[in-house]
């Protein structure tokens, strides 16, 4: 077994270290010749007294004696569950913590209770608000379509994204943990699955949206770019539109068709939700944390691009004499922007590094160390909450570019057309 695992043999154990037999010092019997007649007793009477040997025993000694799985083997420890027939369909497929059939259950066995309470209501909290502010700067958008023009066009479209993820965390909030992460049969989390329908729904929400929330803001760094360092206009920048489409919506279609058709789909036990990568490194590391790198990086870039254009006008019209508050004035709303979004998203890229980076170790400390274990590796409940909330939270200030009075304005057009609308022909 230890070869199996590539461990070699411990010098203590070394046969060179065997004590010579007859050594009445070391050893507190002998060996013996004769053939035996009848069963030797159970308790025999040592000829060393029992309170030396106990003296010499370590504690880690002590612990092995007493349990010898504990530290030495690994096996699948609840609340983890074991998977024992053969009929199950993850039979011989999966491993937790170097134990094969071993699977994780409905929810994180890291987690205290009130710690997994708390995840529901904020995870719930922050989708809530999200909706809200999400819901409020489409609407806008839709009443006063004229009102946004490219570049600031993809603001709008990746507000309309976070939508649909903020759905996703609602239709888990309704729905429960259980109905849409876990196998109701076996009551373990999702497995490499396609299915339920519930599973499949909050999986194409949370993902597919999500990364074209990412490209939405590639684009709008390209836009950005485009008008400021290329000095493009508007109708030649929407001219492009329909390629900004193409890429935007076929992109995460392609991704999410082969997350599908690989089932590679798996529940979240912390979120109770359906995505990709949350049981599998190699589906994490591919289809989640690679895209999310490559699309923050180039967008950056393009961002940079297009602030150092910026910078070069404002100190050519300065020199010209006039006044620059109004291309001040934008500068500042695309850098809070900016940062409203950058910041979060790399957060988000720095909690996934963090849970690829130790998610084997927690499984394996798990399974392999001894109960209350103080040195044994755990999960940082904080970073997860974290996680969740930079998710969400790039929704909620996407509503920041339609803070203003020009918003008020708008709703103030479309509620006198209402009303006009709704009057009878005689009324005054």
């Amino acid at each position: 077994i230890m070869q199996q695992y590539g461990f070699a043999w411990p010098e203590r154990m070394s046969c060179d270290s065997l004590p010579v037999l007859g050594d009445s010092e070391v050893l507190c019997m002998g060996y013996n010749h004769t053939e035996a007649t009848t069963l030797p007793p159970f308790f025999g009477k040592p000829t060393r007294p029992a309170k030396d040997v106990a003296k010499n025993l370590t504690p880690l000694d002590g612990q092995r004696l007493s349990g010898l799985d504990c530290g030495q083997t690994c096996k699948c420890k609840a609340p983890l569950i074991p998977i024992s027939k053969e009929s199950h369909p993850l039979y011989n497929r999966i491993r937790t913590g170097k134990v094969l059939n071993c699977a994780i259950p409905c929810y994180q066995p890291y987690f205290t209770q009130d710690e997994k309470t708390f995840a529901t209501f904020w995870i719930g909290l922050w989708s809530i608000l999200c909706f809200l502010s999400t819901s409020t700067t489409v609407a806008t958008f839709l009443i006063d379509m004229e009102r946004f023009k490219y570049p600031e066009r993809p603001i709008i479209f990746l507000s309309a994204c976070y939508l649909f993820v903020s759905m996703g965390y609602i239709v888990r909030l309704v729905a429960g943990h259980a109905n849409v992460a876990c196998n109701p049969e076996h009551h373990h989390i999702h497995y490499e699955t396609t299915g339920p329908a519930l599973c499949t729904v909050v999986f194409l929400l949370l993902y597919f949206f999500g990364m074209a929330s990412s490209i939405w803001w590639v684009i709008l760094s390209l836009t950005w770019f485009l008008a400021a360092g290329m000095k493009w206009g508007n109708e030649a920048i929407a001219s492009y539109s329909q390629y900004f489409h193409l890429a935007a919506w076929l992109i995460p279609s392609a991704k999410s068709i082969a997350v599908l058709a690989l089932s590679s789909v798996d529940g979240d036990p912390v979120a109770g939700v359906c995505y990709v990568g949350n049981q599998s490194l190699e589906n994490l590391r591919g289809f989640v944390l690679a895209p999310l790198v490559v699309y923050l990086f180039t967008g950056s870039l393009f961002l940079l691009a297009g602030f150092v254009s910026l910078f070069r006008i404002r100190s050519v019209i300065k020199q010209g004499g006039t006044k620059t508050d109004k291309l001040e004035k934008l500068m500042i709303r695309i850098g809070i922007f900016t940062v409203l979004y950058t910041v979060p998203a790399t957060i988000v890229i720095a909690c996934y590094i963090y849970e690829q980076h130790n998610r084997e170790a927690w499984e394996q400390a798990h399974n392999c160390s001894c109960p209350g274990d103080p040195h044994r590796p755990k999960p940082d409940y904080a970073v997860f909450m974290l996680k969740y909330f930079m998710c969400l939270v790039v929704g909620i200030t996407s509503g920041v570019w339609i803070w203003s009075g020009k918003t008020l304005e708008s709703w103030r057009r479309f509620t006198t057309r209402c009303c006009r609308a709704r009057k009878p022909a005689g009324a005054s």
